[in-house]
């Protein structure tokens, strides 16, 4: 008898994701391209400007640990090109959702064996990753208006070396959450290859 119910529920469950693939194959050629090549370009750029822009916080990090104004000038330029690489990641990730996460990968990804991925993990993405371009924007402003006061004020300084790890960590942490979801949609396609 548990077998039985075992395989009715899995009957259910497979018909559920076959039918969410056979929609989302459909708006999919509805809207003319194919599943993988603007959404993989997408994401990639997606996570490639998101991580350029964590490394060049971690070098803004590097350079405020010592400072000099060489060291500051450097920071001020790192910090500049880090919340314009986090502003972008942000732009590419929003197009992204709209255009392809919300109908296409979302429904696959909810009838899946890992639907958590969706419901936590990408509604906390969501939310988090709104703040980082701010914080960047923060960080860099406070290094170019207060560069001369960072060479002698350490708590200044060290404010600012805290806010740059803030973003670093976050950025990544995206970047795992990133790493999740797409899990989550590949157990859910495996689920129907097996």
């Amino acid at each position: 008898m548990h077998i039985f119910v075992a395989q009715t529920e899995w009957a259910c469950y497979s018909e559920r994701v076959e039918v969410l693939l056979r929609l989302s194959s459909a708006i999919a050629l509805e809207r003319n391209f194919s599943l993988s090549t603007m959404p993989q370009i997408l994401i990639g750029t997606h996570a490639f400007l998101g991580e350029v822009g964590a490394l060049l916080f971690l070098w803004v990090l590097v350079e405020l640990l010592n400072p000099s104004p060489e060291r500051l000038r450097r920071a001020r330029i790192l910090a500049m090109c880090g919340t314009l690489f986090l502003a972008l990641a942000w732009i590419v990730g929003g197009y992204y959702y709209v255009e392809f996460y919300g109908t296409i990968v979302k429904p696959v990804i909810k009838a899946g064996p890992m639907p958590w991925t969706h419901s936590i993990v990408i509604e906390t993405k969501e939310h988090v990753f709104l703040f980082l371009p701010f914080l960047a924007f923060l960080a860099s402003g406070l290094i170019t208006t207060l560069r001369d006061e960072l060479v002698t004020n350490d708590r200044l300084r060290i404010a600012i070396v805290l806010l740059s790890g803030l973003i670093v960590l976050i950025a990544f942490a995206m970047a795992g959450f990133g790493f999740m979801v797409t899990s989550g949609f590949r157990s859910a396609l495996e689920a129907i290859a097996l």
